[in-house]
Formats: C-alpha cells, structure tokens, sequence
C-alpha cells in the first residue's frame, strides 16, 4: 500500500476529489432515487453539499488539519441540501468532532489522520446520523452502508492494519452492503436499485480510497436494472422542506420531531455547532412545518422544493401558476374590493397600536398564493423589519418575492389597477410601483383628546385631516374634516379622488365628500368604498 498521509493538504484534495466524482456519478445516483421519495435528487444533494462543503475548505488559509475538518464541516452544514445533503453533513461532521477531541486529549495539533482515528470517525458517523434521523435507522440505507464501512474499518484496525488498510477496507465492506439494501428494502427491490444515498456515499469512500493509496476501485454498473414505482410519485408528501433553527433547548428538539412526523416524513434533525439545528421534512403543509418550530427556536435559511412531479404536482418549480400579487388589507370590505381585483387577500390583526402583520403571517400567505412570483402589497400594514423578513424567508422557499412601496391601501388599489400579467414581471413591478408612488393620500381620524396641531386648537370629537403624519385639516366633523383634505390633496391636481371608509362611517359620508367634489372640483372622479377598516375613519388618495 502507499504510505501517503491523511493530513489537511489531502484532505482538502480529497474534498476536490469528492466533488469532481459526486459530478460523474450524479445522474446515476439520481436514476437510483426511489427511497424516501422518487424525486430523483440525491446525486444533486451530496454534490450541492459537498461543494458547500468543499468551498469553505479552500477559504482556510493553511494546511492545517483540524481547521480544514471544521471548515469542511461548517461548509456542509450550511449549505445541506436534501435528506441526504443532511446526513453528508453529519459525516463531515463526525471528522472535526473527532480530532478536535484528539488535539484535546492530546494537548496539541493532530497532523494526520490515522486507522483508529478513521475508525473513531466513521463510528461517531453512524451515532450522529442515527440521532439526527430520531435514533431508528431504516436497513438497506445509507446508514446500512455507513455502518458496515464503520465494522470493516474497526476490525482492521484490531488485526493491526494502516490507514490505507482501513480506508479499502471500508469502502470494499460498504460495497458489498450497498448490494444488499434491496434485499433489505422492498422498494428498492421492486425498482431494481440499489440505495442511492449508498451509492453517493461509496462514491466518497472510492474517492478516499485514492487520495490515500493512490488506487481508484474499479466498480460494477449500479444502473436501475428496472422500473421505478409509480405510487412514490402520486403519494408522496408535496414539500420539502429544510431550515436552520438556532435558540432551541435539547429538550426541545425531541418535541419538535414529533409535531414533524405527525406532518409527514423524512424527519431530519442534525445538530449543528454553534448554530443550533438542520431541520428536514417531507410534508404536505410546508407553512405548517416551519410553524412547528417557532415557539422552540428561530428559524433561518428556509428552504422549500415541491416532491411532486407532473399532473398531480405544481407547476414549473413546484408552483400552481406564474405570478400573484398580495395584498394586506384590513377590513371585511376591503377584503372584498382586493379580491375582485384579482389579488390574494392577507387580512391584518389588531395588535398594538394597530393592525399589524408579522413576517410568520407574511411568509404564509405568500406561499399560499402557489405563484412562483409574487408582488406583495404592504399597504401601510407591515412594520419595515417584518416585510424584509418575511420577503426574505419566502425567497429562501425560492419564491420571487417583490414589495412594493404602498403606504397606503389606496396606494395599493392603484397599484393594482395597472396590475398586468402579461408584461415580464419587472416591468409590472415597476409600473405599478409608479402607479403607487404617483398617488397622494391622507387620512380622516376623530380627535379622542383636547391638543393644539399644526392646523389650530383641536377638541374631542372634531375630524382631524392627516397628510405626512401631521395633522393639516381641524373641523367640526368627519364629512367637513374630508372635504378640507381632499381640497389639500387636489391643490396641485388630480383626475380620481378614492375615498374609503371604516368600520364605524355611515356610506352617507361618502356621498356628501362625491357632491363637494363635483361641485368644487369639475371633471375630477371620485369613488368611495365601505371597507371597514379600523382606525382611521377615511383613508382618501388622489391620482
């Protein structure tokens, strides 16, 4: 055998090795995807993954052995893609686990791996994955290859054997298991396939095997010698989904495990140091399993794929159709008069000082359109760090998300009156932006207290006419308070005033601010609308 080191400058050309073979064998390994779901994505996993993984390793600055472990293994669970994305990331893992305790048992640097500390690694391997998958593994997976590559690399180095020994030893032994999972598991049976996490994983321990003796293994086909079940394609969960979650007790872990698995399957929950938790389903109700987290931890760099494929999946990207727009409203009427126009409603909350919406309702009602592009309209109603956050999540989903500036739900309406699907997405987002940003509003309130404003003295009950958060307008009353904000919003021109009125302003209000206006105002528009909002008593824009 060669007597070559596993040290950080070989492992670092293994990671480039691994990834160069990951992207030879990737379609194979995708063919033989019939377990958990036939989503034909495993190849494409391991290689996002690993690629992760193997670009932190080139950021290290040295040839350090520890450091090139822990960067190989931060960069894997960062960037984890998929079931089996995941379980790579717990063997790379397992390797900075291992000799970080080595250079603590020893009181200083590890510079090379050797047959018991590759043994010590592909063991601790198999206890990480095992935990991360609930502390049962299925037989014929790649935990079964995992396993017999750990029994294989221990007995060798019982009789005494170098690394080299240990490292084909391993592979030969894992091999041979991987022509056994579908004798373990029907499904793969059926298909005629051996596991392809297995496969993925041989592909890394033949890429071992080279870097450290210099030989590359020769192997058989592992080609799909049959046809793939339907059924996975029709009964499988719709979503995967997968997030980082950070602040959550381990305690708690075990309690988010069981709210996943009464939402689908695939559970993955993998430790992640310094971080906190990878988080893996499969499941119908994607908004549902990021919600089983949020009172345990916070979650981040979320993470959706659809599972399903053709008539009984989404459309293109897993999405039921092109493009949605969103608007927050508040008030049955509104709801209403957004709906008609064709956009998808999220209704607000009393909170606070207002009804408000939190980036968790957000990030819900833009997944719920089934649009792979979404316009969201604020409306006023979205607190600035809660939009971000919201949008950001749904992007992470792999949702086009795009906010648009309205401030206002008269805004909005304008926005979405020029609303036009056909035109590319950006130029709709532009035009209505424009449309939005061209529209001047106010707001109508009831003065609740006695206070001086920059209009004059006000009194309980008089109607305060609102522009840029001042109050600009002091009357007797709503309807005169109106009148005097619409003659304010039409001093520099306008063609359509847009009056809405809250929950608690008869429609008669309307219709004496329509007479001021085509009395006082000719060949101006107006519209007004009962939308039942809360708070202010009419929201009036100018176009």
């Amino acid at each position: 055998m060669s007597d070559r080191r596993l040290d950080g400058a070989a492992l670092r050309v293994w990671a480039h090795t691994s990834v160069s073979d990951l992207i030879a064998h990737t379609d194979e390994i995708n063919r033989l995807n019939v377990f958990p779901v036939a989503d034909a994505d495993t190849g494409t996993n391991m290689l996002f993954t690993m690629r992760s993984a193997l670009e932190q390793a080139d950021a290290v600055g040295s040839e350090d052995l520890v450091a090139m472990a822990s960067a190989l293994s931060a960069g894997a669970l960062h960037g984890a893609r998929g079931n089996s994305g995941v379980i790579l990331s717990q063997i790379l893992r397992a390797f900075a686990d291992v000799l970080d305790s080595a250079a603590a048992d020893t009181g200083g640097d590890v510079n090379e791996v050797d047959a018991g500390l590759y043994a010590a690694t592909l063991r601790h391997a198999v206890a990480l994955v095992v935990d991360a998958m609930g502390g049962e593994a299925v037989a014929g997976t790649i935990v079964s290859v995992l396993q017999a590559g750990a029994l294989a690399a221990e007995h060798c180095v019982a009789e005494g054997g170098d690394l080299s020994d240990a490292v084909l030893a391993s592979a030969e032994a894992a091999a041979v298991a991987l022509d056994r999972t579908p004798d373990q598991l029907a499904v793969l049976a059926e298909a005629g396939v051996v596991d392809s996490g297995g496969r993925g994983l041989l592909v890394l321990m033949d890429a071992l095997t080279r870097t450290v003796t210099g030989h590359a293994p020769q192997r058989g086909s592992y080609e799909p010698k049959g046809q793939a079940p339907e059924t996975p394609l029709t009964a499988a969960p719709a979503f995967e989904v997968m997030y980082l979650l950070s602040e959550c007790a381990p305690g708690s872990v075990e309690v988010l495990r069981e709210r996943l698995e009464a939402l689908g399957d695939s559970v993955v929950i993998a430790a992640v140091p310094d971080v906190g938790h990878s988080v893996h389903v499969h499941a119908d109700d994607a908004g549902a399993a990021v919600e089983a987290a949020l009172d345990l931890g916070t979650p981040s760099r979320i993470q959706i794929s659809s599972l399903r494929a053709g008539p009984v999946g989404a459309g293109s990207g897993g999405w039921s159709r092109d493009r949605a727009v969103l608007a927050v409203v508040d008030g049955d009427g509104a709801a209403d008069l957004f709906a008609d126009e064709g956009a998808a409603v999220l209704r607000t909350q009393p909170a606070g000082d207002g009804p408000s919406v939190s980036a968790r309702q957000l990030l819900r009602a833009v997944v719920d359109t089934g649009a792979a592009s979404v316009l969201v309209l604020p409306n006023g109603y979205v607190a600035a760090e809660e939009l971000v956050a919201g949008c950001t999540a749904a992007i992470g989903w792999g949702v086009d998300v795009v906010p648009l500036p309205t401030r206002s739900m008269v805004q909005g309406l304008a926005a979405l009156a020029v609303h036009d699907r056909a035109r590319q997405a950006v130029d709709d987002g532009y035009t209505m932006a424009a449309a939005a940003g061209a529209t001047r509003f106010g707001s109508v309130r009831v003065a609740e207290e006695d206070a001086l404003t920059w209009a004059g003295p006000c009194r309980v009950g008089d109607g305060l006419g609102i522009f840029g958060d001042e109050v600009l307008v002091v009357r007797h009353d709503v309807v005169a308070a109106g009148r005097g904000l619409i003659d304010l919003l039409l001093g520099v021109g306008g063609e359509l005033v847009t009056v809405l009125m809250g929950a608690r302003v008869d429609e008669q209000v309307g219709v004496l601010l329509s007479e001021h206006v085509h009395r006082h105002h000719l060949g101006t528009e107006v519209v007004t609308y009962a939308t039942g909002h809360d708070g202010d008593a009419l929201i009036i824009g100018v176009e």
